[in-house]
């Protein structure tokens, strides 16, 4: 059975840019009508015949770019908005994330928020009353639950929106980038929970950014560009087209603006014809966590026989730090030559790198690293996310431990879970 069905559903807004924004532009213009042409009415259409399904205790996941109707779409299904036209049939009962408090009541305090929240879903007070301990206790807003919520913090409004969407049993769960605001700690303990509604065959729709979450969790998944379906299906699949295609859209607005020009340099008897950013299940993607596997490849077009090129690679942290620059003459792998189309891979076992932004450099060059045929100077990027417990400063993470050898500070006790290492084996004795 589908939880979901949409059937052509499109959607139009109505924008007027001669409407007054504010009290006092409307005034001047009552008493200054201007005489020429009538006001604008243009029209936006956010969706364009969207069709899908969502059968029940599956989760399903939206991707493309900020404006293209994503957020629309979940209004549409959650019932905020209606459509222009096509049709939209929801079984059970929804608990949508759309934006930051909405649902909420700034006058009321969190608890009365939870008990207006609940009376939404269609819930009695015995029935929330059941689940309130378990809603603030997830929240962790014990000491501010009976404060108005105009005064939560957002990561407040977050913690208490999220416990109170999913501890009250609602069928379907819509969540629209909400936790992107949250905390990593708090990250980690929704996304538990989500894993934990869908194990119980909840359903789930989901608008992300972060491709990586949408290929683990989700089921199927849909693209939309300019409010259109670009692609619809296995999240793998979906999610390397718009991959593929952001690249390529990022690649030529870089030409279009002369940066790529800049960027690039060399005598191209070997071409590099694409590089791609692959994680250890070898998909494609911008997003790693510390401690990821990554692997960068290199595909070239070799004009004519190359004898012993080199291939090489540079990381860095924006635009004046530059972390390493392997290649594979200094790795040890001869190259006899090279002709027609092949790839090359630098594959790292452990990325030992902080949050942050990072820029990409590939090279190739002849055996003695004097003739370039062809550079790509950062023009490619990935985003590295922290793991909880790792290092947060500076550009690079080290595997290593603390140890505290006993002082006047008294005994070392370790941390649960931590296993310290074994004392190092004595030495010869002395002469």
């Amino acid at each position: 059975m589908d939880a979901v069905v949409c059937q052509g559903v499109s959607k139009r807004f109505i924008l007027r840019p001669d409407r007054p924004r504010s009290f006092q532009e409307l005034l001047i213009g009552l008493l200054h009508p201007r005489r020429s042409a009538p006001a604008r009415r243009l029209e936006f259409w956010a969706l364009r015949d969207v069709s899908f399904a969502v059968p029940a205790g599956t989760t399903f996941g939206i991707v493309g770019e900020n404006g293209s109707g994503k957020s629309t779409l979940l209004r549409i299904i959650a019932r905020v908005l209606k459509p222009t036209s096509g049709h939209v049939r929801v079984r059970g009962r929804v608990a949508a994330l759309l934006e930051l408090g909405a649902g909420f009541h700034p006058e009321l305090t969190g608890r009365e928020n939870i008990y207006l929240y609940g009376s939404l879903l269609g819930l009695g007070r015995r029935e929330i009353n059941r689940h309130l301990e378990s809603i603030v206790g997830f929240a962790e807003l014990a000491d501010f639950i009976d404060t108005p919520v105009k005064h939560y913090s957002s990561g407040m409004l977050v913690r208490l929106g999220f416990a109170v969407a999913v501890h009250l049993s609602p069928d379907i769960l819509i969540t629209d980038e909400i936790l992107a605001v949250g905390d990593e700690a708090f990250q980690h303990k929704c996304l538990e929970k989500i894993y934990e509604f869908a194990r119980a065959g909840g359903t789930i729709i989901l608008v992300s950014h972060d491709l990586n979450l949408v290929r683990q969790l989700c089921d199927r998944a849909l693209w939309l560009d300019r409010g259109r379906v670009r692609a619809l299906g296995d999240p793998v699949a979906v999610t390397r087209a718009y991959l593929d295609w952001a690249n390529e859209k990022a690649f030529l607005r870089s030409e279009g603006s002369g940066a790529a020009r800049h960027r690039r340099w060399g005598s191209f008897e070997v071409e590099v014809t694409r590089v791609e950013l692959l994680d250890g299940a070898g998909n494609p993607t911008w997003f790693f966590a510390t401690g990821d596997p990554l692997t960068i490849r290199i595909h070239y077009r070799a004009h004519r026989r190359i004898e012993r090129p080199v291939f090489g690679v540079g990381l860095h942290q924006g635009e004046s730090v530059h972390i390493t620059g392997p290649n594979t003459k200094f790795a040890g792998l001869e190259i006899d030559f090279v002709e027609g189309e092949g790839a090359v891979e630098y594959r790292v076992r452990e990325l030992n790198l902080t949050r942050g932004v990072y820029l990409v450099s590939v090279a190739v060059s002849d055996h003695s690293l004097t003739h370039l045929y062809d550079y790509h100077d950062r023009l490619y990027r990935f985003e590295v996310r922290p793991r909880p417990g790792r290092e947060a400063f500076g550009p690079v993470y080290l595997p290593a431990e603390w140890r505290h050898l006993n002082g006047a500070a008294g005994p070392t006790r370790p941390r649960p879970g931590y296993t310290p290492a074994p004392p190092p084996s004595p030495g010869p004795p002395p002469g």
